[in-house]
Parts: C-alpha cells; structure tokens; sequence
C-alpha cells in the first residue's frame, strides 16, 4: 500500500496512538451517556430531570455538545417554570380546582381545595368539592366526611349530590344514601 507521507519524509504514526485517539475517552462517553440521558428525559417529559442532565454538561463539556446542551436546558426551564396564579376570590379558585379535577389532576385539585378551607372553613361548595374529588378517588370516608359537613352548611348540597354522577362509586354505600335520603331512615 502506498503512503504519501512516505515521499514527503512525514513519519508514520504508530499504530497504537492511532487507536487510541479514535476511541473515545471515558471522560467523553460520560458527557454523551448526559447528553443523551437529557434527551430521553425531555422526551419523556421529564423535564427536571432532563435540566440536571444537562446542567452536568455545561461546566466542562465538549463545546459542541455543550452548545446543544444550553439551548435543551433553555427549554427545560421555560417547562417547568411555575407561574403563580392568583385569584381574586375564593370562588375563583374554586372554578380552577373543578377545572383541575375534572382533567385528572387530582393532586393540583386538593391542594387548592385545601387553601381555601384554610382561609374559609364555612365554604360549604369547598367540601363538597372535596367531597368529589375523594370519591372519585376512592377515598370514601373522607368523602362522606365532607359531605355531611357541605350539607350541613348548605343544605341545597344534599340534592346537588343526588343528582351528581361523580358520586356513582359511592352509590352502593348504605351510609351514603342514609345522608342524601335522611326521611327514607
């Protein structure tokens, strides 16, 4: 085989130091194993994961990965920035937690719900919401809870709820239908 090198007095590489800048380092690998850990993470949807992963690159990673990085972090951020809802009344906030638990954001739900029984414990339409939200969770003690109590401050609520098709998991519980038909027991 012919090697220009030779005619020009280059000197050959041997071969062993070849090899070893072909092969990436192990410093290396990890910057990509981040890399691409980050990406899977974004994709998933995952995105505090995914800025850790990239976060880790930025310090002392390959600029070109490093680039790639930056704007992937940029993006991250922006996912998982939380804006601060206000609201002007406790019935505002109301509105938005039914808005939560009817898309299945439960967690999100109970927790508004929780605010405003803190500031209005009275709020007859705050526990019968959680009422709801416990019933289609499964969670029927803390459901009738807060229905008896939503019903003892409104009234109103006892046919509200008999009406209600979130309450069909609770249908079959005899204390259920004991506080929505009181004048049947």
């Amino acid at each position: 085989m012919y090697d220009a090198r030779q005619t020009t007095g280059a000197k050959q590489m041997p071969r062993s130091i070849l090899d070893k800048k072909a092969a990436p380092s192990s410093h290396q690998e990890q910057h990509l194993k981040h890399y691409e850990a980050g990406l899977r993470f974004m994709q998933e949807g995952k995105y505090d994961k995914a800025r850790a992963e990239f976060e880790k690159l930025l310090p002392d990673g390959p600029p070109e990965i490093r680039d790639r990085a930056a704007l992937h972090l940029a993006a991250c951020r922006r996912q998982t920035q939380h804006v601060e809802l206000r609201f002007a009344t406790v019935e505002e906030r109301y509105d938005f937690a039914v808005l939560l638990l009817n898309d299945g954001n439960y967690e999100d739900a109970r927790e508004h719900l929780e605010i405003i029984l803190s500031e209005r414990e009275d709020a007859d339409f705050a526990h019968y919401g959680f009422a709801v939200l416990n019933s289609v969770t499964g969670q029927a003690e803390e459901c009738l809870q807060h229905l008896a109590r939503a019903i003892d401050l409104n009234p109103l609520n006892r046919l509200q709820a008999r009406r209600d098709t979130d309450f069909t998991d609770m249908a079959d519980d005899p204390r259920f239908t004991e506080l929505l038909y009181p004048e049947i027991y």
